[in-house]
């Protein structure tokens, strides 16, 4: 599997559902994950086919969060599994081979461990503190994102914290990949946001 660069995970958005995924289209964006843990399953269902229905025939991939089950309901292009969830082995029972699927990790063990499982990419991080989540993990850091860098052997994921004033530390290490959360979902201009991110990556050194 190839980088994909900016990769979207819409927790909580602050626009519609509808308009974030129709701005990512427009934008490109090949990764678009939906990450809503405490919502309604059938309410998710019906987000989640909406997304689906948007973003076929597009460059953006539909990245189902935690639920094998919905991404099979709503043909999504990707699973991610976090640590808590099922095991890889076990969703691939669930889920068809035409869906792929990315792991969390959360430190150089996890890391290694998870690349012996051979999902198609994995995320890494926190790399800086954050609070999107109710139990955050503790900041990975950009020393340990180089070295999982340096031995992956599938697109690695940088998420965590990353906002314009950091991540070119994060370029700096080598990351290819880089999800955001919190400065997409907590605006009403993420067209440009997504356009700032993407002209700082494009005029990295």
């Amino acid at each position: 599997m190839k980088d994909f660069g900016l990769y979207v995970i819409i927790t909580k958005p602050t626009l519609s559902y509808s308009k974030v995924v129709e701005i990512c289209v427009e934008n490109e964006i090949k990764m678009l994950q939906l990450r809503e843990k405490n919502m309604p399953d059938k309410k998710l269902l019906a987000i989640a086919k909406n997304i689906k229905s948007i973003v076929k025939d597009s460059k953006t991939n539909l990245v189902i969060n935690d639920r094998p089950d919905i991404s099979v309901l709503c043909d999504a292009d990707f699973l991610h599994l976090g640590q808590e969830d099922l095991a890889i082995e076990e969703a691939r029972k669930i889920v068809h081979q035409n869906i792929h699927i990315g792991l969390s990790t959360h430190s150089i063990i996890q890391a290694k461990e998870s690349l012996t499982k051979n999902p198609d990419y994995i995320g890494f991080g926190p790399v800086f503190p954050t609070p999107t989540k109710a139990n955050p993990d503790a900041a990975v850091g950009i020393n340990q994102l180089s070295e999982v860098l340096q031995f992956a052997n599938i697109p690695v994921v940088a998420i965590g914290g990353i906002f314009p004033e950091n991540i070119k530390k994060v370029l700096k290490a080598g990351a290819k990949n880089f999800a955001m959360v919190r400065y997409f979902m907590e605006t009403k201009n993420l067209d440009k946001r997504i356009k700032k991110i993407k002209s700082i990556i494009n005029n990295s050194d």
